[in-house]
């Protein structure tokens, strides 16, 4: 599945708890466009980094109509604890069962240190206003990461 999700395609539906005693599904952000973002875990070095980054960039997203969502397989409660640690101004969504993980194809075999493993691949997905992938980045670096978005969205 990995890497099968091109720029064009339909951006796979989900339903999925959302910090904030939420659930969110792709249909709620029909109209506007979304920032899909994937990320490896709550409170490590890259990934605080990368929602603080957002949460800062946040007025100019909401600026260019995106809303912007973080994704990672942590529960509800480990999203909440970062949320209110980071003061983070992102939904974040739990998909401990890996649905959107694997339905965007970045539940992938990680190597560290020579011990192969599944993880999240840190990627970011951007989804047009009627649901259609219009950018896709892999392999994401933090640095510089969110004024690349920013400038994919027009703002």
């Amino acid at each position: 599945m990995t890497g099968s999700l091109k720029i064009g395609d339909r951006a796979p539906d989900f339903s999925l708890p959302a910090s904030g005693d939420q659930t969110l599904s792709l249909a709620d952000f029909k109209g506007r466009k979304l920032v899909l973002y994937f990320y490896p875990k709550d409170n490590t070095p890259g990934c605080t980094t990368q929602a603080i980054d957002f949460t800062a960039a946040a007025k100019a997203f909401e600026a260019a109509n995106t809303a912007v969502v973080g994704v990672s397989a942590d529960s509800l409660k480990k999203h909440d604890n970062f949320i209110t640690k980071h003061q983070l101004a992102i939904p974040l969504i739990s998909d401990e069962d890996h649905v959107a993980l694997n339905a965007y194809g970045v539940w992938v075999e990680k190597s560290m240190y020579g011990k192969k493993f599944m993880g999240i691949e840190r990627a970011t997905y951007l989804i047009s206003e009627d649901g259609n992938i219009a950018a896709i980045w892999r392999k994401v670096k933090v640095k510089g990461h969110i004024e690349a978005v920013l400038e994919a969205v027009g703002g």
